[in-house]
């Protein structure tokens, strides 16, 4: 029985593996392991809309098809969460929806991967990407 691995993707890790040059890079690594059911995202509403957003910005230059692909992988792979309020205050309250839902699952060993760690307070489940495989590689929870 393998390991049940949820975590919450940061924004900048999803774009971060599509505008990747080397096909080994950890966001892109991360980014295969939701889509081979590896990782479970977790994801909300707003959480889906801002990777709408962000993802359709020009200056990325995505490619409809590859947005939706990554939209509809989260969506049925992932698991929807309704977060309580944690009454943290980040440097951009934008984040705030991602550390609450982790938070929400912490309970079920929920993890934030993200490229932006000084985005967030200081927590032992808040995690780059390449710490992410990595925990995965070594089946720690």
């Amino acid at each position: 029985m393998s390991m049940k691995y949820y975590a919450v993707i940061d924004t900048n890790v999803i774009i971060a593996a599509l505008l990747a040059k080397d096909s080994d890079a950890a966001t892109l690594r991360v980014l295969r392991a939701v889509l081979d059911g590896s990782i479970t995202p977790l994801y909300h509403e707003d959480i889906l809309s801002e990777y709408n957003d962000v993802l359709h910005r020009k200056k990325f230059h995505l490619k409809e098809g590859m947005i939706q692909l990554v939209l509809t992988a989260i969506k049925q792979y992932g698991l929807e969460v309704q977060p309580q309020p944690t009454g943290e205050i980040l440097l951009d309250m934008d984040d705030l929806i991602f550390y609450e839902v982790a938070m929400e699952k912490r309970s079920d060993g929920a993890w934030l991967v993200t490229g932006n760690q000084k985005h967030y307070p200081v927590r032992s489940f808040i995690v780059t990407p390449a710490e992410m495989m990595e925990i995965l590689e070594n089946g720690k929870g």
